[in-house]
Formats: structure tokens, sequence, C-alpha cells
């Protein structure tokens, strides 16, 4: 190749680019004082879910935290969308697709006239944040998962002008069929030139051969505040032509589109006109992840004497001071150790979800109530009858703060977080230790997509109890009652489907449809701190609803360290799903190396190795990435990557999965503790697939862990 014809083609490359620039230059000549307003302008959602104009995604993002659930409709598809803001430069949103010209399969049978759906995944990146001379860059990737129905990437810039938000974008893949503009890629590199057709494997992969390859074109439009706060004008050009929609080829007398959107509390109304002959219309609910709360109905932190406490000890009123701790600080306790200079209290926190809130007031109680001559208040978080971490209050710095006789408060600057020296640890004898305990919580199961109905689902409680012989070993069982479900739909079974794989998931719906009472687990456990930092636990039993046997588990976790590491490993069998208490013939050893790590350029993150051997005794390594939000709320995704391949793998490739954990405090008038979780499986089939543990040392050992 020449360096004349190279310098060419790197011309090519660039002239979106230049465009581009060339856009803002023009905008910017203007008097800047006058002409240019920063101030921010509410990004609104396009009809696929994600920021955007109508049918065409911007460069924008949301608020950090941002979740906005949206449904739009506009003839030959319905969408179902969530859209969450995870960090302020990553944008991710799940879609369900109703097509509604084609029916889920030939096979009434199978699916009845149900419509057919599909699932989607975007996901969005901004490089450049908006300055007052540089527009918002962002690169974006839509449907980059599965079947592809909208597949395609995009590279967006956005700037602001007074009350008009302009876009200027390059498309490929579904984004690009219009083909208005050369490829530049398609200058550097040949194989740029083509879009490889259909998808890898089964599903569900991530097809990077086809990214930014074959036809693009330029799309944009703007967007315009109007002097009446709640309502926005949009108007847009499209670079797709749909020819080769999934709904069949659609008449497009015009790739100019207008809507507008209408902007009431937490609610968006908009409506669209597009493709010059089809009427759109839509609604999303929108809140902020981090900002949501539940008002309270709660006794404010104790207000502490003007006068001192110059008393001995022993005048200390300690049963008050238990039901104090108890009733106004959520602290159940169950040792303590008094003396003159310093008091331990050890128990557990059941009431207040933020630390810091739960330390104050513990703390203002104990400076009540106490002595002048305590110079130290610590606190012995356990579980069980396991001590886990140690909170070291320095007295006298604690009352200046809570007294206010410091310019800029500052609690946390007064107590700090530790291992358990060895004093605290010899001196812990719980009383009561042994006994019987019960507990009662709810769930709720769904799936989306399904053949039989776009949406099942099963509800009903868990009754679990046991008796504990001295706070670490115990005999514990959970039965599950269905209150009501629609899962008699959940018909088709995988008896006679082939499968390389030994079937340890996918015939999951024997096992939940009619079925109205079961037992979950049912399995004796003993767990223990066995060294500084260290803890241990042994199990055996019915361990959860598919599987029973033995296993162990061991995990180091030094207290509010951004990386914890362990091991665990499980003989088990398949348990019968005929009845609750048989066994089939299937016998597996599984196992993993589990990581744990809150990476520091990443606030509120954990990203969770597990490596090892699954049911199926398949082999490899799932990931887990989770954000916590400051609500408590926390969002997470999955995937194992095993030496199973696609195709013996099945439908979906790989196994992957999200989850929203929601604290019970949302729901409560009162304090509370605890978190639900909802789990979105798109596919579950046999390969990647783990023992589900019916007590992690994780999740014990929580309170050692800053992510919580």
């Amino acid at each position: 190749m020449s360096s004349k014809k190279t310098n060419n083609k790197l011309m090519k490359l660039y002239l979106f680019f230049i465009t581009a620039f060339m856009f803002s230059a023009s905008i910017q000549a203007q008097e800047p004082n006058e002409a240019w307003n920063l101030s921010p302008m509410g990004s609104s959602l396009m009809v696929h879910g994600g920021t955007g104009l109508i049918q065409t995604p911007t460069s924008r993002m949301l608020a950090e935290g941002d979740l906005h659930v949206s449904y739009t409709d506009n003839d030959e598809y319905r969408f179902w969308s969530a859209t969450l803001q995870l960090f302020p430069w990553l944008q991710s949103t799940v879609r369900y697709t109703d097509v509604r010209t084609r029916l889920y399969s030939p096979f009434p049978g199978f699916s009845g006239d149900q419509t057919l759906k599909d699932k989607g995944i975007d996901v969005k990146f901004r490089l450049i944040e908006e300055s007052y001379y540089l527009p918002e860059l962002s690169v974006g990737f839509r449907d980059f998962g599965g079947t592809g129905f909208f597949e395609s990437e995009f590279v967006g810039l956005s700037k602001k002008y007074g009350d008009f938000d302009f876009h200027l974008n390059m498309g490929w893949g579904y984004l690009g069929t219009t083909d208005n503009t050369s490829n530049p890629l398609c200058d550097l590199r040949d194989s740029f030139c083509k879009r490889p057709g259909g998808f890898s494997g089964l599903g569900g992969k991530i097809d990077y051969q086809r990214f930014f390859k074959g036809p693009a074109s330029i799309f944009g439009g703007l967007e315009y505040q109007t002097p009446w706060a709640p309502l926005r004008i949009k108007l847009e050009y499209e670079g797709n032509n749909y020819i080769n929609d999934r709904a069949g080829e659609l008449k497009q007398e015009s790739r100019w589109n207008i809507g507008a959107a209408y902007s009431w509390k937490n609610f968006d109304f908009s409506i669209n006109y597009q493709r010059g002959n089809t009427i759109g219309f839509g609604v999303n609910y929108n809140f902020n992840l981090h900002t949501l709360r539940q008002v309270k109905v709660d006794n404010q932190p104790r207000q502490l004497k003007v006068k001192a406490n110059n008393f001995p000890i022993t005048q200390t009123n300690r049963n008050r001071l238990i039901e104090d701790l108890y009733y106004q600080a959520g602290f159940a306790l169950d040792d303590s150790r008094f003396e003159e200079d310093s008091l331990t209290v050890y128990g557990q926190q059941i009431s207040y979800r933020n630390k810091n809130e739960a330390i104050e007031r513990m703390g203002r109680i104990m400076a009540f109530e106490l002595p002048e001559t305590v110079k130290t208040y610590q606190i012995v978080s356990t579980a069980g009858s396991i001590p886990l971490v140690e909170t070291v209050i320095d007295a006298d710095a604690f009352k200046k703060q809570a007294k206010y006789q410091t310019l800029e408060p500052n609690m946390a600057s007064t107590y700090r977080r530790q291992d358990l020296s060895q004093v605290s640890v010899d001196n812990y004898t719980p009383l009561n230790t042994a006994g019987f305990f019960s507990g009662i919580e709810a769930f709720w199961i769904q799936t989306f997509g399904n053949p039989e109905d776009f949406y099942l689902y099963q509800a009903g409680v868990l009754i679990n109890g046991g008796y504990s012989f001295n706070g670490k070993s115990s005999i514990a069982g959970t039965i599950k009652a269905n209150l009501f479900e629609n899962f008699e739909k959940f018909t088709f079974t995988t008896d006679r489907a082939k499968s390389s794989l030994p079937r340890v998931r996918s015939n999951a719906r024997e096992y939940v449809s009619n079925r109205e009472v079961t037992m979950e687990n049912l399995f004796l456990h003993w767990n223990g701190r066995i060294a500084p930092n260290l803890y241990a636990q042994v199990y055996g039993g019915y361990l959860e609803t598919m599987f029973g046997g033995a296993g162990a588990e061991l995990l180091y976790r030094p207290v509010d360290s951004n990386l914890s590491f362990g091991f665990d490993i499980n003989y088990v069998q398949q348990r019968s799903y005929e009845n609750d208490f048989d066994f089939f013939d299937y016998k597996v050893l599984t196992g993993h190396a589990n990581i744990y790590w809150q990476p520091s350029f990443l606030p509120k993150t954990q990203i969770t190795f597990n490596i090892g051997q699954y049911l199926a005794k398949d082999k490899g390594v799932t990931v887990d990435f989770a954000k916590r939000f400051d609500s408590g709320i926390v969002v997470g995704a999955y995937a194992a990557f095993t030496n199973v391949s696609s195709e013996e793998y099945g439908e979906g490739s790989f196994t992957k999965g999200f989850y929203l954990s929601i604290p019970f405090d949302l729901f409560s008038l009162k304090p509370s503790k605890g978190q639900g979780r909802l789990p979105w499986i798109p596919i579950a089939r046999d390969g990647g697939q783990a023992l589900i543990r019916p007590i992690t040392l994780y999740n014990t050992t929580e309170a050692r862990s800053l992510f919580n």
C-alpha cells in the first residue's frame, strides 16, 4: 500500500470527527457569556431504552444511580426496558422486545399464540465529558449479545447550546443500514468492509468480530427544551432503512422523525411520529438508587447531658443500659465486661443497616449512662456466638463531637474498626447459646420470556428454624410454601431433549411445578473463628432444592480490607424431584477458590471470582460484578466461563444472569436489616452451575466488610 493511499484512508477515517468538530466550532463562534449555557438539561430516553432521541441514541448520560423503567409502543414493536446509570461514565439497558408480527414458534403446542419475544442488552461509555469548548463523546453498543435483533455500534457527539441539545453520530449495524457514508475503518482493513451475518454459538455470546463492520451511516438530531419546563421537543434524522427488520420489511416514507416528551413528577410521557407513517408512544418511571429513602418512625439519637457523670462505675444502671442499647440502638447484647476505665459489649446489630448510624446511637447511650472515668467503649459484633469485629470508641473525643463542641463534627474520627484483640476473645463467654430458633420470610421467583407465557411467577413464604447447640453448631432447615403462582403453565420439560451434560439445572421445572410445600434444605452445620482473620465452616445434609451432601469452607477476611479469599469443597448427590427425601444416582465433587475484591478505582463495587469445578463437572471461573448504591440497593451481573463449548451448553451459549438486592429497610417504617434478592437469569442450562450452599462465610462475616 503506497504512502499516499494510506494518507487518503486516514483522512477518511477522521472525516466524521472533523465534521463534528466544525459543527461544534460554528456554534462556539457566538459570544461565550451570552450564547453558551451548560446548565443541566434532563436527558430523556429513546424508544429502545437508554438516553436518546426517538429511534436513535445520543452520547448523553443520566445522573449516577438513575434507574428508568420504560414501556414504548410503535405498531410492530413493543419494548419493555430498564436503563441504569451505574457510574457517571457507564450506562446500561436491558430490554425485552415483543415482535407483534411474528409468533414465538410455529408449534402451537409449544408456545400457543404468543408473539415473538427477544431480550437485549445495551451499554454506553462516555469517553469525554462535555466542557465549555468540547462536546460530549461516547461510544455505545446496542443489543450486543444474543440473537442481535437491533445489534449496532455508534460513536456520538453531543453539545448543548442554550435550550438546544445537538447530537451527531456515526453508526454501524442496525443504525447504519442506509449506508449514507463510507465506513472509515474499511479503509484501514478490508475485514471492516463487510459485516458477518448470523450470530455465534447458540445465542447469548458477544460477537466482537462484527463490531464496527459493514455499512455505516451518519445520523443525529436535536432536543429543544421549551419555555414550558415539562415539555421537550425532539427531531432526528436516522440511519436505519428498516429493510431487514425482525418484524419484516417496514415501509419508510421519511428518515425524519419528530416527537415530544412531557415530564410529570417521576414519570415521562412521550409521543412521536416515525418513518413518515407511524405514531408511537411511551411512558417511563424514574427514580435514583442513591437517593431512594423510606420515611422512618424512629426516636432521635440520645442527647448527652450537660453535667458530667461523676459517679463510680458500680452505680451504672446496667439493666437500663442494656434495654436502651436494644430498643434505641438496635443492639442485642449477649455479653459484657465492665471495668473502671472501659466497657466492652458483645452482640448483634439487628436494626440499623448503616454502620455509622448504629455506632453513633450506641456511643450516645453509653456516654449518657456511663461515668466520666470510662475512657473507652468497645463494641464487639458477633454472629451466633462467633466474634467478628471490634469497634473501639474514644469516649472523650466522642463526647466532644456529640455535644457539637467542634467546628466540623465528625463522629467517624472518634472510633476505629479492627480485628479482635485477644483480650476481647478470651473474655467472651456468651450465655443462652443453646436453644430453638425460627423465622419466616417471603419469596418471589420470576422468569421472563418463556414459550408458555412471557411472565411466570411463584410467590410464598420460607419457614426456617432449627436448634443451636452452642452458638456454633446447629441443625437447621427450611420449608417452602407456595401461596400463589402461574407455574402451572411451566409445562415443557427436558425429559426427551438431548444433552451432552448431566442435567444439574435444566430440569428446574420438574422441581418447581405442582409442588405446593417442599423441604428446601435440612442440614447440620458448624462454623467458627479458627485464627485471626480466618473463619471456617462444615455442613452436611439436604443443602438446596436439587442437591444434598457434605462440604466445608475456609475464608480469610481482614477487617475492612478490599481483598478477601478462601475456598469451598463439596461432595453432593442430586435430589429427587419426585419427593423431598430420595436421591438420584448422579454424584459430583464440586468446589471453588473464591476471591472477593473491592477495587479502589471503582467506588462501592465488588468483583468476585469463583474458580473451580461445577455441578456438571465442567471447570472454569464465574465473575460477579456488584455495585452498591447509597440506598443499600445492590445491582449485580455475573457470567460463568467454563471448558464447555457453546454447542454443548445449548441455547444461551454460557451461564449468565443479573440480580437486584433490595434492603428491607426501604419498605419498613422502622429501621431494619436484611436484603431481598430479585434475580433475572435469561436462560439457565447445565454448564457453569454452582452448588447453592445454605450458608456462606462471606455472608456470615459481612460485619467485617465496608461493602454493606
